[in-house]
């Protein structure tokens, strides 16, 4: 199984209208058949992993590298499921910008439909997100959050994308409930990108005690953070060298708002560092300055190593590597509807021959 991170080149532009309705289609008989054959807890598996999610843009005839893969195999999934949640046995919220703050008011709708607490699916999303902005500082501002779940709310998946406008790369985030022991510590099973940098990593199991540290700095009297934050820029501006995780300046933050911050941690006084992240208005500049303090203060280092570490079927929208096949795209859609729609038997035999293709091509 393999859940992770992936980096993909922006490109501009959309999907054209014609493609998009194809991709729906043919998302919808695809969702079906998995679910069918196999259950919708393996349709999340599959749909975790990056490289199965790349495959699965490539069949659906999108670019095979484009960051755009990410945002519009989603829709097209989204819009798929839409109506046929008690046939596929899953649901599917979020998606890019505006709608994935959604996300949750989607999964309590779903909630009040199947007459279940889904309390635990609305924190999972929440939490998944704050981690890949908040706990793992890449550079990559989330803009996209996919949240798939079973109907019963006992398995989830996330598929999230974050965007760096300097390096003009965005990096797609993918989450499987059963591969995540502890959402704050190497919650990414396996990684797949094309290139690694420096980053503030306090997911990984090398900041252990970093995170415990943060955890307890959190609950000091806010005049002592703010006074420690001053010493640190003291250091920086008199120092020779700049750390690329060092660079941050009291320039760059509101002391006022990260005071009122601070106060609210204070009084609070977070138990560990998941409920520290979850609290309302820590965002990604407290964390890295709790990390700063914890790192030049008390001299307990946290993770920069990049978490990240290492289409042919019918064509793709800009013609890499061929045009959309449009006659060869309608005949996937109705043998997989048909096989769908037939009795079991007939069903099966056509089932029992796609997988007898697949070992010959295999």
């Amino acid at each position: 199984m393999r859940t992770g991170i992936t980096n993909l080149p922006l490109h501009g532009g959309k999907a054209p209208y014609w493609l998009f309705e194809k991709m729906e289609r043919l998302s919808r008989e695809i969702m079906l058949f998995i679910s069918s054959e196999f259950g919708p807890e393996e349709f999340l598996d599959r749909i975790s992993d990056p490289l199965w999610f790349q495959a699965l843009g490539c069949v659906l005839g999108f670019d095979w590298h484009s960051s755009g893969v990410t945002t519009t195999v989603c829709g097209a999934l989204k819009e798929a499921a839409r109506g046929l949640e008690n046939d596929l046995g899953l649901y599917v919220a979020g998606g890019k910008g505006g709608t994935s703050r959604k996300t949750p008011s989607e999964i309590e709708n779903a909630s009040n439909r199947e007459g279940r607490d889904f309390n635990n699916l609305v924190y999972a999303s929440k939490i998944v997100a704050k981690v890949d902005s908040c706990a793992l500082q890449d550079g990559y501002q989330l803009y996209h959050h996919s949240f798939f779940f079973t109907k019963n709310g006992k398995k989830w998946a996330v598929v999230q994308q974050g965007m760096n406008e300097q390096t003009k790369y965005a990096r797609r985030y993918q989450w499987l409930s059963d591969k995540v022991g502890s959402f704050v510590c190497e919650p990414h099973n396996a990684i797949s990108c094309d290139s690694t940098s420096e980053v503030l990593n306090l997911v990984a199991i090398d900041s252990n005690d970093a995170r415990k540290t943060i955890t307890e700095i959190s609950s000091e009297k806010p005049q002592k953070l703010i006074k420690d934050l001053l010493k640190i820029n003291t250091y920086l501006e008199n120092s020779n060298t700049y750390p690329k995780r060092h660079d941050i300046r009291m320039s760059d933050i509101e002391i006022r708002r990260l005071s009122k911050i601070f106060e609210s941690t204070y009084e609070r006084k977070p138990e560990n560092f998941e409920k520290l992240i979850f609290m309302p208005g820590v965002g990604p500049k407290t964390v890295r300055s709790l990390a700063l303090i914890s790192e030049l203060i008390y001299s307990v280092p946290y993770s920069i190593k990049d978490p990240a570490r290492f289409s042919f079927a019918h064509g793709g929208k800009d013609g890499i590597p061929y045009p959309v096949n449009k006659e060869i795209y309608n005949k996937s859609i109705d043998i997989l509807h048909d096989a769908l729609k037939e009795s079991k038997i007939g069903r099966q035999d056509k089932i029992n021959a796609i997988k007898r293709l697949a070992l010959f091509y295999g």
